[in-house]
């Protein structure tokens, strides 16, 4: 189907981790250093500066907001009465930035992160996936992940799907009740997987970078590509059901299911990622349109 774009909001630095929840839009805003809250028809309101670099939001199950702070490898949660404690520190696990999140049904939340310094032309490395129980107890759950970035958790909570974006590829887990995740297998494989050699050589041979990404009711998956070939709708084993080609000059980073229906699909749209292009150009737009099957799952 012809999906029409509408501009919901625009004057972001660079937007990631979009969720839909009471009604609203939640957003951050990495190179503005907040997360903000943003009406159907783009009223957007400032709800938690996070000065070390938002990312990925979920929910406990008391309505505690929790919110991944990148750079010094913290979750936050921010409690029903607004105010902000650390939920974990991850900084034992995770060798680089902390970047998206997805918080299950339990307040279990999942949490990937760079592994290495790619904002400075570092060589990729693999790195692991972090859970973070109720409690703030810290957990690697899983290794030898490409980048582990954008996440979804079926409505039944029993798998776990995270885009490796230096893997051209979605990886799935089965969820134990205990929160172990076991018979990683390749849900869909995107592009080419090249060798992680230096960073010349592996992004040059990567062709697709899924980033952030969301569920529908038939369990097809909506990904966006940072390499900047659109937003896919892809079926489980690899098939591209659906693109949504982004605006002349700008990529997808994130996308989320939403709305009254569950049926309004929001992408965080941006000329690049580059912390030194993007922070206070205010280029970042949040679009939206119409797709026929509804959100499913988390987050």
């Amino acid at each position: 189907m012809t999906h029409r774009l509408h501009t919901l909001l625009t004057g972001g630095d660079f937007f990631e981790g979009p969720r839909w929840r009471r009604g609203r839009w939640w957003v951050s805003d990495f190179y503005r250093q907040a997360v903000y809250t943003v009406t159907p028809n783009g009223e957007s309101e400032k709800v938690l500066d996070v000065p070390e670099q938002p990312s990925g939001l979920g929910w406990m199950p008391d309505g505690s907001l929790l919110v991944v702070s990148m750079r010094d490898r913290r979750l936050l949660r921010q409690w029903p009465d607004g105010q902000v404690t650390t939920h974990a520190d991850l900084a034992e696990h995770a060798p680089w930035h902390c970047n998206d999140m997805v918080v299950d049904g339990h307040g279990r939340a999942w949490v990937g992160n760079f592994g290495f310094d790619m904002m400075s032309g570092a060589d990729p490395v693999t790195t692991c996936l972090l859970r973070v129980d109720p409690d703030g107890s810290v957990t690697e759950v899983a290794d030898g992940l490409a980048f582990p970035n954008g996440m979804v958790i079926s409505p039944d909570g029993r798998a776990l799907v995270v885009c490796e974006s230096m893997a051209g590829r979605l990886t799935e887990f089965t969820i134990g009740q205990d929160g172990a995740l076991s018979d990683r297998r390749v849900h869909a494989q995107l592009g080419k997987a090249p060798p992680l050699t230096t960073a010349k050589e592996t992004t040059a041979g990567l062709t697709v970078a899924p980033d952030g990404c969301c569920l529908d009711a038939r369990e097809h998956i909506w990904v966006a590509d940072a390499r900047g070939g659109g937003c896919m709708r892809v079926v489980p084993g690899g098939e591209i059901a659906e693109t949504i080609e982004p605006p002349e000059g700008q990529s997808f980073f994130a996308c989320m299911l939403g709305g009254p229906e569950g049926r309004t699909l929001l992408l965080c749209s941006a000329p690049d990622s580059s912390e030194r292009r993007r922070k206070g150009t205010g280029e970042a737009s949040l679009l939206t349109c119409e797709v026929d099957t509804p959100h499913a799952g988390y987050p």
